[in-house]
């Protein structure tokens, strides 16, 4: 499994279900990946791994574009790939698992709009370039606009999953549009810095993001987050390997299609819904990794 910025807490549950269909199979698995947010050195890593002839690599792509070459290589070597949370959508990864993007941007904006009574302004913080980010945004915007038309877009930034940028375009943002009720981002680093802003504006503006990490749990326990929309992560871990493993092993199947003419993957399974939770003060105490550990018995990515 590969991943980019490998401290955030997002992917260990990724990687605990993931190892633990490997472990159900007899195989192993290792956690790697670039503590930096850089494509570059997160291609550099992948090369790494594709190196020592894997038996496949599940990946998060940082960006779609500059994947491309290093997964069809891969391919190419008969090292199969499968992408994850982000995609490389033209490259020659044998599937794609994720939650839908589109559902979750489209989700978020009901909730918020209900909360909001259906009136008011709001404005969204993004990490122009991610594949996955890129839909959450743009699903929310659309469905603000076709859903809930009494509430606006009054500004946007991009913060990068900086959390400094995300409290200083927070702060912005508000000064010019004093009656900004909500905002929205893709992401769980920016919604730290939103929130701190929005708490020193009064608390008013409703902060919402994607993905969880302990930090935006106590912060959604706290009420300075409104709440989340989470993937499950597990079942994006666990249906990874299994698709993994499936392409790994095309001789056990063999359909009713030109599988062998095209040379076409007979186990590929273009895509896959690990499905999504929405995270709030009522349940928030269910997704502490440390307490997901601590009652699993296991040592996360450092097994």
């Amino acid at each position: 499994m590969n991943v980019m910025v490998s401290g955030v807490e997002y992917w260990f549950p990724v990687y605990e279900m993931f190892k633990q269909a490997a472990q159900s199979l007899g195989c192993k698995t290792a956690y790697t990946g670039t503590p930096e947010y850089d494509v570059t050195k997160q291609i550099a890593s992948f090369d790494q791994i594709l190196a020592k002839k894997p038996a496949g690599i599940l990946v998060h792509p940082m960006n779609s574009d500059p994947f491309i070459e290093p997964i069809n290589r891969a391919v190419a070597s008969g090292v199969p790939v499968v992408t994850f949370a982000a995609d490389s959508p033209n490259s020659k990864r044998v599937s794609y698992v994720t939650s839908d993007n589109d559902r979750e941007g489209s989700y978020a904006a009901d909730v918020i709009a209900k909360a909001m009574g259906g009136k008011g302004e709001y404005g969204v913080l993004e990490n122009p370039g991610q594949d996955n980010h890129d839909r959450r945004v743009a699903a929310f915007v659309k469905r603000m606009g076709e859903k809930h038309p009494g509430i606006k877009l009054v500004a946007r930034a991009a913060s990068n999953q900086d959390p400094t940028k995300a409290y200083n375009a927070a702060l912005s943002m508000a000064q010019a549009n004093p009656n900004l009720g909500a905002l929205f981002m893709p992401e769980a680093n920016s919604a730290l810095g939103a929130a701190q802003a929005a708490q020193e504006l009064g608390g008013k503006i409703k902060v919402m993001n994607a993905d969880v990490n302990g930090k935006i749990l106590d912060m959604i326990k706290g009420g300075q987050v409104f709440g989340a929309i989470n993937p499950n992560q597990g079942m994006q871990g666990y249906m990874g390997f299994m698709l993994l493993f499936m392409a790994a092993h095309p001789e056990l199947i063999d359909p009713m299609n030109d599988y062998k003419r095209s040379g076409f993957n007979p186990m590929g399974v273009p895509f896959v819904d690990n499905g999504f939770a929405v995270v709030t003060k009522d349940n928030a105490d269910d997704f502490y990794w440390d307490a997901y550990l601590k009652r699993r018995g296991t040592k996360g990515i450092k097994e």
